[in-house]
């Protein structure tokens, strides 16, 4: 390759930094294809099992951490993230007030995909225009394509390899200067920008509080999940009955959970986002358990519209609500609500509305088992 190409490369890696930093990504990394590392990890977390019913983990064979094979030509991997966590949204206070709905942070706004998306296309516009006024020439045919969680892309381990921070062992990426409350978002590119070969080195060190403060005991052991028993999987992915021994520790988690993130040290340097649409919608970072629950399909639907909130679907929804009254506070108003909505239900909801109902009833059943770690640490 030419002096001249080397020279327009690196321009490029430059401008095209600049202008994401401009679209709103707080930070860009460029790193190669080769995540030989993960793959091996990949498919010995598959081999347990811990994709749960999430099948599509397993699917297109090596494809999620070969990013050529998604996209013949690719040679980098051009990785961005974007602070999510909203302010003064009194996290650690919702999730201790069980009269109240706790829905993660990250989907208290308007769905991530649509605005990361769009934000993506345009830069990935923005580089093939930069190239050919560079003097850069794409392969024939080639078009840079943009993913954020919505391809079989390994986003994790290529966001530590491009710099953006090392995998935790909640096995999040956590950023030394800015923790962990951010989204990735992917563009892969043909052309072989100068990599960025610095990625910072896990610091986690000897802390644990991540793995201890999980309400459901979802990490076997330091950097591995199992899926099938996180409370983030159960309320939004797992469709059906959510299994008896899961539903007092989910608490009032109607949506997701964050405590393995609420309680890493590293996320006392986070920044809050700048962006409009992550603002909480609906007063749903401080709304009672109660009034969800009356929400009518149609409703449900009205509210959600734009919200990640839409993929769990009306009938789960509704199962995590009522696990939510059940682990409410005793209290006549919850009975009656969870009485008047279950002749409406479907057999799955009113199962667990049977179970809340007993719960509110025996409330000296409640709790049972040992103060959970979670509660110790709020």
């Amino acid at each position: 390759m030419a002096e001249t190409d080397h020279t327009a490369l690196a321009q490029l890696a430059a401008d095209l930094k600049t202008r994401g930093q401009q679209l709103g990504f707080q930070q860009i990394g460029i790193t190669d294809t080769d995540l030989t590392a993960s793959e091996a990890q990949l498919s010995q977390w598959l081999a347990k099992g811990y994709q749960a019913g999430m099948q599509w983990m397993g699917e297109h064979g090596n494809m999620r951490t070969r990013p050529q094979e998604l996209l013949p030509g690719t040679v980098r991997v051009i990785s961005l993230r974007m602070n999510y966590l909203p302010a003064d949204t009194q996290l650690i206070a919702a999730l201790k007030d069980g009269e109240s709905a706790y829905v993660s942070r990250y989907a208290l706004g308007r769905d991530y995909h649509k605005l990361i998306r769009k934000r993506l296309s345009q830069l990935a516009k923005y580089i093939e225009t930069r190239a050919e006024e560079l003097g850069l020439a794409l392969p024939a045919g080639f078009q840079h394509r943009a993913f954020v969680d919505s391809a079989p892309v390994a986003e994790k381990p290529l966001a530590a390899k491009a710099g953006l921070g090392w995998q935790g062992k909640h096995t999040l990426v956590i950023n030394r200067e800015a923790g962990s409350w951010f989204f990735l978002g992917e563009i892969l590119s043909a052309l072989p920008l100068p990599i960025d070969q610095q990625p910072q080195a896990d610091e986690c060190g000897e802390c644990t509080a991540c793995l201890k403060v999980c309400p459901t005991d979802a990490f076997p052991r330091p950097y591995e999940l199992d899926a099938g028993r996180c409370i983030s999987y159960l309320t939004i992915e797992h469709k059906g009955a959510i299994p008896e021994e899961f539903r007092e520790p989910i608490g009032n988690r109607v949506f997701g959970c964050d405590d393995c993130q609420a309680i890493c040290p590293w996320n006392k340097y986070a920044h809050y986002t700048r962006e409009i649409d992550f603002l909480p919608r609906h007063k749903l970072d401080n709304t009672k358990l109660v009034e969800l629950f009356q929400w009518r399909e149609q409703e449900f639907l009205d509210r959600t519209a734009g919200s990640p909130l839409r993929r769990t679907g009306f009938e789960n929804w509704q199962r995590n609500l009522a696990i939510g009254l059940g682990n409410a506070p005793k209290s006549d108003a919850v009975i009656q609500v969870l009485e008047r909505v279950r002749p409406q239900a479907t057999a799955m909801v009113q199962e667990h509305i049977d179970w809340a109902l007993a719960q509110q009833r025996n409330p000296t059943k409640k709790r049972k088992r040992k103060i959970r770690n979670s509660e110790r640490a709020w």
